[in-house]
């Protein structure tokens, strides 16, 4: 009998087939996205150095402090907030967004709306 994959088995076979098209440059990082259960990470990474630049997650003190829980989109939505406002201090403008293979829905759109509205163009 064969074993069906699950759904993060999926998701990871998402994730590279994404992954060979899309590539941070210095010029213009990757931002990538990674959702657990309880929590949700971003990270803007510079591939040709293997160098992240900036990174921000719902369990940063600056983010837990006001959350209750970090697996919602209220969390997505603070994480891309500061995510956006770490890149901006050190001048990362730009971006190319790596949603990681998940659907861009729900607490994958509230990062992305966040960290646009903070001023990172992607």
């Amino acid at each position: 009998m064969i074993n069906k994959p699950d759904r993060n088995e999926i998701r990871r076979r998402k994730h590279v087939r994404v992954r060979k098209k899309i590539s941070g440059t210095p010029a213009r990082p990757r931002l990538c996205v990674f959702r657990s259960n309880a929590n949700i990470y971003a990270q803007i990474i510079d591939d040709t150095t293997g160098t992240t630049l900036v990174s921000a997650s719902t369990l940063d003190s600056d983010v837990k402090t006001g959350l209750p829980f970090g697996g919602n989109k209220t969390g997505a939505a603070a994480v891309g907030k500061l995510v956006g406002e770490r890149a901006i201090e050190k001048g990362i403008s730009d971006v190319v967004f790596d949603r990681g293979g998940y659907i861009f829905h729900g607490r994958v759109s509230a990062l992305a709306e966040a960290a646009r509205e903070a001023g990172l163009k992607f």
